[in-house]
């Protein structure tokens, strides 16, 4: 058997094994839409694959999920929009903006004041409960306030101990993703619930859910928006600082068009992340601001789950993604690849 013929066989061992990967990954896709054209007999009466061929395809899932039986699609659909792009935008611009400051200038910051930082905090808020007399939230917002100018303060001081690093500080961000986050989510709910009696309602907000999903996503756009722009040639920053033109003019007028790739790619799969989450949605919204992942939760009854209605709100769910993904693929794959040359 000649070379040719063993590359061309490989070829095709090769396209074979991608299109049964293919339809591997597309098979739940697929599932799920035909099951939201299911009935409930024909869901629970057996596994069904072909419509008008093994089963009678119906409309009754979409009918009652669009009349406002199965909840409020049309608000939370809305509401899941609103928050997504948003959040994804806010975490996007100030992600950018720490991730270049921390791949274009050097920082140094000691332990010892994040230490003291730790103690005013955790100190003050006690002492504002039990000593001052004070409610939970102004004691909280008061000693947060005081930690965080003791802590500035002290670290323009030289203390004892180890002084931390950009890359200290990148792990930092990134670590944050490792607690639980059903802590973080709990925490924020009573942080949420303590603010609110003081008149500001954080609880089932769009402010709210909004500052949660922020908080949520910048280390993962710190971390991925750093790469990208130590990728960046530094000539032409430099060029424009010889010319006296501003730092906020470069990174805005120079950095950002030059980044774009990555910022689109980190903006998807930060929108992803946002779109797709549950627990922070469960724990800070009541209707008003509940978002799809909620609804599709909900699609049940005293029989169980109805996966004919799961997975027509399911479906719901998905297609925006993938029609924002095709119409930015390219952006997307410029951004990835950029990262991953990096």
């Amino acid at each position: 058997m000649s070379i040719r013929n063993v590359k061309g066989s490989a070829r095709w061992w090769a396209l074979a094994g991608c299109l049964v990967w293919f339809a591997f990954t597309l098979f739940p896709l697929y599932w799920v839409a035909i099951t939201s054209f299911k009935s409930p007999t024909g869901v629970v009466g057996g596994p069904t694959y072909l419509p008008f061929v093994d089963f009678e395809p119906t409309l009754t899932a979409w009918q009652e999920l669009f009349s406002g039986k199965r909840g409020e699609f049309y608000n939370t659909f809305v509401a899941s929009s609103i928050v997504g792009v948003s959040a994804s935008l806010l975490a996007t611009g100030l992600g950018a903006m720490a991730a270049y400051a921390l791949v274009r200038f050097t920082f140094r910051v000691q332990l010892a004041s994040g230490l003291i930082f730790f103690a005013v905090a955790l100190g003050g808020y006690l002492l504002g409960m039990h000593s001052l007399g004070l409610g939970r939230a102004q004691a909280l917002i008061y000693a947060f306030v005081a930690a965080l100018a003791l802590s500035l303060a002290s670290d323009r001081i030289k203390m004892p101990g180890p002084v931390l690093g950009n890359n200290d500080i990148v792990f930092w961000f990134v670590s944050q993703r490792m607690f639980p986050p059903i802590v973080a989510a709990f925490a924020l709910f009573l942080m949420y619930t303590e603010v609110g009696r003081l008149g500001v309602r954080l609880v089932d907000s769009y402010v709210g859910l909004t500052l949660a999903y922020v908080a949520f996503s910048l280390p993962i756009v710190i971390w991925l928006m750093r790469d990208f722009f130590a990728a960046l040639p530094v000539e032409v920053e430099e060029a424009a600082m010889v010319d006296n033109v501003p730092s906020w003019r470069i990174f805005f007028g120079i950095v950002l068009p030059m980044s774009k790739p990555g910022l689109i790619a980190t903006f998807m799969i930060t929108l992803a992340f946002v779109w797709n989450e549950f627990l922070f949605a469960l724990f800070l919204t009541n209707s008003r601001w509940q978002t799809l992942p909620i609804l599709v939760a909900g699609q049940n009854s005293q029989r169980g789950d109805e996966w004919w209605s799961i997975s027509a709100a399911a479906l719901i769910a998905i297609v925006p993604m993938m029609v924002m993904a095709a119409l930015l693929s390219r952006l997307m794959r410029s951004g990835l690849l950029l990262g991953a040359i990096k």
